[in-house]
């Protein structure tokens, strides 16, 4: 499938136009990848390892060169106007990389420094107020448990206020409470208007927090979709009947809609794919409603449950048998 463009009524912030990279060992890491993200938006960068999210991250901040294509952040050409491109960028990366020996103020407003902005005090301690380091603005790095590093590399990010921010897997090796509280920054981060794109193993946090999700595999961008739209078009949804008395066998004629008999004979279930055309799940459902009282079935409740973005991912991206 190729990836959809940004609507024209929403402005793009990044451009990613036919991007290639090819390593000196042949691996071809990306393939022709196009990608546009809008200004505004959480943007979920989903892969399995190796698929090529870290070199797409790297390439797009500067850090790896391309074989071929070119990146435009705000307007500007990563390579023909570097600085001006990557002032407007802000990377957390995944590794712990900090100055040991400093101070979070002293790194943070360092990383303000180096992209050229002059002293803005107050800046920094809202930064470092939001991330809940104000208390910690003296202590040195090394002090810090790995969540307090985690949240001064997020600050040193966004010291020179960039427009967009990438965060290589934010939430790797913090555990659940610190990982809601990173969602809830980053929601705050989006109402500001920083343009978000994060990419992750946790798929809870792509279906917690972002618009849209882009799938990448083998080095190819294999679906660019709104979040909502995609589980939608691509999700089952599971319809389970509980009995109010069990059944020793499935009758044939609810066999012939494709339900199956679970729970030792108390509950019957039907997947049905939410991609059939419009109108015909409902007329499905209504069917086999009719088939039970027909059959003169009883039922207590019935529910019907969505399948996750992770099924969807799964089955994007799972090898050809």
């Amino acid at each position: 499938m190729h990836p959809d463009a940004a609507p024209p009524e929403c402005e793009t912030v990044l451009s990613v136009r036919n991007l290639s990279k090819t390593y000196k060992t042949g691996h071809h890491a990306l393939k022709g990848v196009n990608l546009d993200i809008r200004r505004g938006e959480i943007f979920a960068l989903l892969g399995p390892n190796g698929a090529g999210k870290t070199t797409l991250i790297s390439i797009i901040c500067g850090l790896v060169n391309a074989s071929g294509g070119t990146v435009s952040v705000a307007g500007h050409d990563t390579v023909k106007a570097y600085r001006a491109a990557r002032s407007r960028i802000g990377l957390v990366p995944q590794e712990l990389t900090t100055d040991a020996f400093e101070t979070v103020w002293a790194t943070t407003s360092f990383s303000r420094g180096l992209f050229g902005k002059s002293p803005n005090p107050a800046h920094i301690e809202k930064v470092l107020r939001a991330l809940s380091l104000w208390e910690k603005r003296d202590a040195r790095i090394r002090t810090l448990s790995g969540g307090m590093k985690r949240r001064v590399l997020i600050a040193k990010a966004l010291a020179h206020e960039p427009e967009v921010l990438f965060l290589d897997e934010p939430s790797a090796g913090v555990d659940v409470e610190l990982r809601r509280d990173m969602w809830e920054l980053v929601r705050k981060l989006r109402e500001a208007g920083t343009t978000i794109i994060l990419t992750t193993h946790y798929i809870e946090e792509a279906e917690e927090m972002a618009d849209r999700v882009g799938v990448i595999s083998q080095g190819e961008l294999i679906l660019v979709e709104d979040k909502v739209e995609l589980m939608r078009k691509m999700g089952q949804k599971r319809l389970s009947v509980e009995l109010s008395e069990p059944l020793a066998e499935l009758p044939a004629t609810l066999a012939a809609h494709g339900m199956v008999l679970e729970e030792g004979g108390r509950a019957l279930s039907y997947v049905y794919d939410t991609r059939q055309a419009e109108g015909s799940p409902g007329a499905a459902l209504a069917a086999l409603l009719a088939t039970l009282s027909a059959e003169g079935i009883a039922f207590d409740d019935l529910h019907t449950e969505q399948s996750s973005l992770e099924d969807i991912f799964v089955s994007l991206v799972r090898p050809a048998s």
